[in-house]
């Protein structure tokens, strides 16, 4: 932390955008020129492979007002948010991608939204271009599924937001380190507005985002935020234990009045239904398990190996 407290700090995580990082300060740069506003700009790689570092130290360099810092591995992008909350000094903080998708354009409608009262400010997608249809259809259904689960409201959210102090300072006071920005920015509570913006096309590179790994997203942030997927187990349990005493009673009586059930297929039936439920539960329950598990090993989030504004 540096004594120097500006009005403003913007956050951005890096992973491999060394090709966008010119074009991403030149932007913020642009779009704050005509505030006046002291503001300062952290970049976080985290753990990049190409020369991400590099145009970072050369960018703070070149601006006093860029902060660099490099984790020592890639510690995935919540991480590299958490280490650029904690570093930030600004009165307010905005996050924001370093790829050019979230316009920094945008940033002085969220400051104006702020200084009119707001503590936090998100800014909502008006647009998806470039999205598929799947892809488009499965982030709306885990918005959806999310905002049902916890009561949180996610829907067309981003990571691109404005928090004031207040704001940054309860959220850095959670102890959890499983952690789901999105969602726990907005748990927070405090008087909050909503700008509306139009995603910009990626300038460089292509997303990192597969399938896979946007899936593992899903699940950590529904496991890190709420218990609810092990309350629908024991609500499924209690479902297939009453259909089993249904059944059961059906059965004995027909056996009873000499009409049983001939053959084999309501029982393997049963026993698919039966199996799916346990196998399925006991996934739940892992996950559950293995989070339970990371935070009792009490590791630290990330680790930051090097700063832009130490020597090296």
């Amino acid at each position: 932390m540096t004594a120097h407290r500006p009005e403003l700090s913007i956050v951005s995580p890096v992973h491999n955008e060394g090709a966008s990082l010119p074009a991403f300060v030149a932007a913020v740069d642009a779009a704050l020129a005509d505030l006046h506003l002291d503001y300062e700009v952290v970049l976080v790689d985290d753990g990049s492979r190409d020369d991400s570092w590099d145009r970072i130290r050369k960018a703070a360099a070149e601006d006093p007002r860029i902060r660099g810092l490099s984790l020592s591995r890639n510690f995935g992008k919540e991480a590299a948010m958490r280490a650029g909350l904690e570093t930030a000094c600004g009165q307010a903080v905005v996050m924001i991608d370093a790829d050019l998708q979230h316009p920094p354009d945008v940033i002085p409608a969220m400051i104006a939204a702020w200084r009119d009262g707001a503590q936090v400010v998100e800014a909502v997608k008006s647009n998806r271009p470039g999205q598929s249809f799947a892809s488009r259809s499965a982030s709306r259904l885990f918005n959806w599924g999310f905002s049902r689960l916890t009561s949180v409201e996610l829907s067309d959210a981003t990571d691109f937001r404005l928090l004031t102090r207040p704001a940054v300072d309860a959220l850095l006071s959670m102890p959890e380190r499983s952690s789901f920005f999105r969602g726990t920015s907005t748990w927070i509570g405090f008087q909050r507005a909503r700008v509306a913006f139009e995603v910009a096309p990626r300038g460089v590179g292509r997303t990192r985002w597969s399938l896979r790994s946007l899936t593992r997203m899903a699940i950590d942030a529904i496991t890190a935020f709420t218990p609810a997927p092990l309350r629908l187990v024991t609500a499924a349990g209690i479902i297939f234990a009453v259909f089993a005493v249904v059944l059961g009673v059906q059965t004995i009586w027909r056996w009873a009045a000499g009409d049983a059930i001939q053959g084999f297929t309501t029982v393997i039936l049963i026993l698919l239904v039966q199996g799916t439920f346990v196998l399925v539960g006991l996934g739940i329950i892992g996950e559950y398990l293995s989070r339970v598990h990371d935070e009792v090993k009490g590791r630290p989030r990330f680790i930051i190996d090097r700063r832009t504004d130490e020597p090296s």
